[in-house]
């Protein structure tokens, strides 16, 4: 395959290491040839890594700034990872579809507990597990259903054209509950949300940024198989956040999407959409 892609990526903009130039610079030294900005959306309130709206106007105009001095050398593309966050704040909604992007991702990181409260559940294993106990009475399994209803409906109402990390609860409800995978409501959950992604078109990440801390990819390996199945297009995103690992478990996940008997990925080539084989 012709270089190396990535659209998944943060910068200081929301909760990246570094400046997005910085990341250009060690993707055209690591042999990329197309590269993608996605800063997380801003929210309807303040978080350490979201972006905010008053800065929205200067991220289009640095990207701009970049595409133009590198062209020729990278395909640069701007995106956003938004959040499903309710029926109010999620991808489909015209603020965000107004916004000059080549691509949007669309993710799931926060959940409501009892009380109405906003629930963060990106977190370390042993904190989600603090978590679960804080705000959902150590019921793990409420907390996945709870998560993956959210993933359901954030699906159903469209808006971008990447599921960003899915099934990223499973490292963490695993550690939890060791076994919980092999339960089989956990995989009709996730199965049949493969089958309404499949449905309705849209492409899956395999995310690859916990690779190499927790050898494991989102969605997990276990479901590359289901994917191929139902014919879902893929593409390998690193969800970097230090220019230094955009390329961080991409290889072995290459590998892993053969095994599963997959022979080519998604890419942005010439602002389009291509099947490239691998």
């Amino acid at each position: 395959m012709e270089g190396r892609s990535n659209y998944h990526s943060h910068s200081l903009y929301c909760d990246g290491r570094a400046g997005m130039e910085d990341f250009v610079r060690f993707a055209l030294s690591s042999g990329f040839t197309s590269y993608g900005f996605s800063s997380h959306a801003p929210l309807p309130f303040p978080t350490a890594w979201t972006m905010e709206w008053d800065r929205m106007d200067d991220y289009v105009a640095e990207f701009r700034r970049l595409k133009e001095k590198y062209a020729g050398r990278i395909e640069l593309y701007l995106g956003l990872e938004i959040d499903y966050l309710n029926e109010k704040s999620h991808p489909a909604i015209e603020r965000f579809r107004r916004l000059p992007l080549d691509y949007r991702i669309g993710s799931v990181h926060l959940l409501y507990d009892d009380e109405g409260r906003v629930v963060d559940a990106d977190l370390s294993a042993e904190k989600f597990r603090q978590m679960v106990d804080k705000h959902f009475q150590g019921d793990v399994e409420r907390v996945v259903r709870l998560y993956y209803e959210r993933s359901r409906r954030m699906v159903e109402l469209g808006g971008f054209d990447i599921v960003g990390h899915a099934d990223k609860i499973h490292y963490n409800a695993a550690y939890c509950r060791p076994g919980i995978l092999e339960e089989p409501w956990y995989d009709r959950l996730v199965r049949d949300y493969f089958a309404e992604i499949a449905r309705r078109g849209y492409q899956v990440e395999i995310n690859t940024k916990a690779w190499s801390e927790l050898g494991t990819f989102y969605p997990d390996e276990r479901y590359f198989p289901l994917l191929r199945e139902l014919g879902i297009r893929v593409q390998v995103n690193s969800d970097a956040h230090y220019p230094e690992r955009i390329a961080s478990g991409m290889a072995e996940a290459y590998r892993a999407l053969r095994r599963a008997g997959f022979t080519s990925v998604m890419r942005l080539r010439g602002g389009q959409w291509t099947e490239i084989p691998f």
